[in-house]
């Protein structure tokens, strides 16, 4: 049996937070590890905040990163319903 160990967050990001994150992943994806990408976003948070966002970017499979630990954007919802449409595939 696994348990999930639930850390206590103080302080959860506003929705224009999480947005500005994703978008900034969205464009510049591949780019930047964790913490480089934390240090270059438009808008400077906290970084307990930042690992808020970047945990449940992660959880939810819109991110992704590869071995070099580099952040890339993976969420593509267009091209889900365009592969589910085929009835070939399933």
């Amino acid at each position: 049996m696994i348990k999930t160990i639930k850390k206590q967050v103080l302080h959860y990001p506003q929705l224009d937070t999480v947005l500005m994150v994703e978008e900034f992943i969205r464009k510049r994806g591949g780019e930047f590890k964790k913490r480089s990408l934390w240090e270059n976003l438009p808008k400077k948070m906290m970084y307990q905040t930042f690992c808020v966002i970047f945990n449940y970017l992660s959880e939810s499979n819109k991110i992704a990163v590869d071995r070099e630990g580099k952040i890339c954007w993976i969420w593509d919802p267009e091209g889900v319903r365009k592969y589910l449409a085929r009835p070939d595939l399933f």
